[in-house]
């Protein structure tokens, strides 16, 4: 991992939304990284959004005191109370979709309902979680009605990453999906404190007066598929999985010592389940520890026993796959260990 290009994409988010009057609230399920996510906070980052209440309450204890839970979490088993505590110590927010959770929290809230800021879900086009945005109105006057502080609305246009021609497109389906929610809530007489957007792919194109505040992940890193999508640049690529290529036998192709366990299963035959820097080859094929790389004809096979630069098509999985970060920068004159202090906390 390169400190350098970790801390040039961080200062160019910040600057981008400076300059645009936005806030930034990055979220941390791409680095898991206490490290990370301090220098998202130096940088001028206003808090951070985190996946589930694991994440949260990874970074609640390493002093992160503002946080925006990002999912219309139902809290069941220990939840309700993990959630009441983190409410306790720190800014939180927390994603709604729905009545019927609304009401759930509302209950593990007990006599502190207020403690707790709830944050609408619209869907803007991705089909995934959020209530239609003409709905958000309702959801927010129940989330008063029960004491819980309805603090606005946030959506994700995940649609945005379907294709390099998507990105604007998606983002102008998550302005007109947040304008209507502000809309809802503004005729049941709430003025939304926050209208949350996001995300990497699409984070060019919210520039919208409607948002206040972005939420971005995969840009501390980057990966092929934004590259791909022209969300990055190469040079903006900060994050690689060293692999060892351990067999050769096979003509116009190496094994390399990864497979699913460590790079996950996000790609296709034909545009391949990684690549490596600098060179045209891309894993056609993964085993759980074997990665198939093919060499095209014409560029050189890497030896065995040679250490390859492997990029990931999605970093926020293989991320999750390991312990601690390797952390150096572009010239190679420092190396630090940074914990994915995060790993393994899924709900």
């Amino acid at each position: 991992m390169l400190a350098d290009v970790i801390q040039r994409n961080i200062d160019r988010m910040q600057a981008f939304a400076a300059e645009r009057g936005l806030d930034v609230r990055p979220h941390v399920k791409t680095h898991k990284c206490i490290e990370i996510g301090r220098r998202q906070l130096e940088a001028g980052a206003v808090g951070i959004t985190a996946g589930n209440v694991g994440e949260a309450e990874v970074f609640a204890g390493a002093g992160f005191d503002d946080i925006f839970l990002a999912y219309p979490v139902w809290p069941s088993g220990t939840k309700g109370e993990r959630i009441r505590e983190l409410a306790r110590t720190t800014s939180l927010r927390v994603g709604v979709d729905n009545a019927a959770a609304i009401e759930a929290l509302a209950d593990a809230m007990g006599d502190e309902p207020e403690r707790l800021q709830v944050v609408i879900e619209v869907d803007c086009g991705a089909r995934r979680s959020g209530a239609p945005p003409e709905a958000a109105g309702d959801l927010a006057q129940a989330a008063r009605k029960r004491g819980l502080v309805p603090a606005g609305v946030f959506t994700y246009p995940g649609h945005g990453s379907s294709g390099p021609g998507s990105r604007e497109p998606a983002a102008q389906d998550q302005e007109a999906a947040l304008t209507t929610a502000v809309r809802s809530l503004k005729s049941v007489g709430i003025t939304p404190e926050v209208v949350s957007a996001g995300s990497t792919p699409t984070v060019a194109y919210a520039t919208s007066s409607v948002i206040t505040e972005i939420r971005p992940g995969e840009y501390v890193f980057c990966d092929l598929n934004n590259t791909r999508l022209g969300a990055c640049e190469e040079d903006q690529i900060a994050l690689f999985v060293a692999a060892t290529v351990v067999s050769d036998w096979v003509p116009d192709q190496v094994i390399l010592d990864v497979g699913t366990k460590a790079m996950g299963r996000e790609g296709t035959p034909e545009k391949g389940y990684g690549g490596v820097a600098g060179r045209k080859a891309v894993l056609a094929k993964l085993n759980e520890y074997h990665g198939f790389l093919a060499v095209p004809g014409g560029e050189e096979r890497p030896s065995v026993g040679t250490v390859v630069p492997v990029v990931p098509n999605h970093v926020c999985p293989v991320v999750a796959s390991f312990e601690e970060l390797l952390v150096t920068d572009s010239k190679g004159t420092t190396l630090e260990r940074w914990e994915v202090a995060a790993r393994g906390r899924l709900s």
